[in-house]
């Protein structure tokens, strides 16, 4: 796969609502070239199943997937918020400052915060 990493998608969430994301690492084999990616939806009930979704995806681009955890994102498109906050169980809790550096880059205007808080 000779697919170039930055034409993967940083950041692919839901326009709206309350979801789980994982934080994701992609990384080409036995290289040096790194990326983490923020993927996040509604239609997942467990966090297995979003990697589930991304990892085969990233496979057949030629690079390997790592989760690096998981929490949920509350996504309001109308006051233009995004809140990270929680963690998975599996995976346990992503670093939620990265995450929220990677939504900035995409959702330049909207107001982007984090805590830890469970809900």
């Amino acid at each position: 796969g000779a697919a170039a990493m930055a034409t993967v998608p940083e950041v692919d969430i839901d326009a709206d609502g309350t979801f789980k994301y994982i934080l994701v690492r992609l990384q080409r084999p036995g290289g040096e070239e790194r990326r983490d990616i923020v993927r996040g939806t509604k239609a997942a009930e467990f966090h297995n199943h979003i990697f589930e979704k991304v990892n085969p995806e990233m496979e057949k681009l030629g690079f390997e997937c790592k989760c690096l955890g998981g929490g949920k994102i509350e996504h309001n498109s109308k006051d233009k918020k995004i809140r990270v906050f929680g963690l998975s169980t599996g995976y346990g809790k992503a670093d939620h400052s990265v995450t929220v550096e990677l939504l900035k880059k995409v959702y330049t205007d909207y107001e982007i915060t984090w805590s830890d808080d469970k809900k």
